[in-house]
């Protein structure tokens, strides 16, 4: 049984250049997704998201391959992170953000299955993010991306670049929030060497 694996499916928006932006075409794609605000280094609600997030990610998996004779490989964790100003985060003021996680899954994958899976996996242990799960369909579009090497602390510089050189340079503005994507497991690789795709959807500056 082939596995969908969804960093193979879409490899340029997984593996992309560590070296130099790189404009991509973002299409439809689905996520199940929970949304809070806060330092993700400090507030629970983050923890509880994540703990969320793939405690019914694999739920599903398994219902899929076990139900529909459908298997693929549950993907890595992403955030959609939002401020009410952008330089909060070139500045690292962590308590001004907002985010959305993320667990990419297969179009197959439907609510009744989600809301199945979320109830089997509330069974086994207390997830209090379960209930704020949902699962949406995310078109980016015309999107600015770069695979960052190194600690989450270190984007900054990364971020002011496409910020304040790449997008004006090319005459894009913001068209959307920014995105992560986390490669790594940072309880198994040190900070020197995780792999996070940045990304910021974009489109001409000018009338929207």
């Amino acid at each position: 049984m082939d596995k969908y694996d969804p960093k193979r499916a879409f490899k340029h928006l997984y593996l992309p250049s560590k070296r130099e932006f790189s404009l991509v075409d973002v299409p439809q794609m689905r996520f199940l997704a929970v949304d809070g605000e806060g330092d993700p280094n400090t507030a629970r609600a983050y923890t509880e998201a994540v703990e969320a997030l793939f405690s019914v990610s694999y739920t599903v998996k398994f219902q899929s391959r076990n139900e529909l004779g459908q298997d693929y490989v549950v993907g890595p964790l992403e955030g959609l992170w939002r401020a009410d100003d952008v330089t909060a985060f070139t500045r690292r003021v962590k308590d001004a953000w907002q985010w959305t996680m993320l667990v990419s899954q297969p179009g197959w994958i439907n609510q009744a299955m989600i809301d199945e899976a979320r109830t089997k996996a509330q069974a086994r242990k207390e997830l209090p993010a379960a209930g704020r799960l949902r699962l949406i369909d995310l078109t980016e579009g015309p999107s600015a991306q770069i695979l960052h090497v190194g600690s989450y602390e270190d984007e900054a510089p990364v971020l002011a670049r496409l910020h304040g050189e790449f997008m004006p340079g090319r005459a894009l503005t913001f068209n959307g929030d920014h995105h992560e994507i986390y490669l790594s497991d940072p309880r198994r690789t040190p900070p020197q060497k995780w792999r996070t795709v940045l990304r910021q959807p974009v489109r001409p500056v000018g009338p929207a």
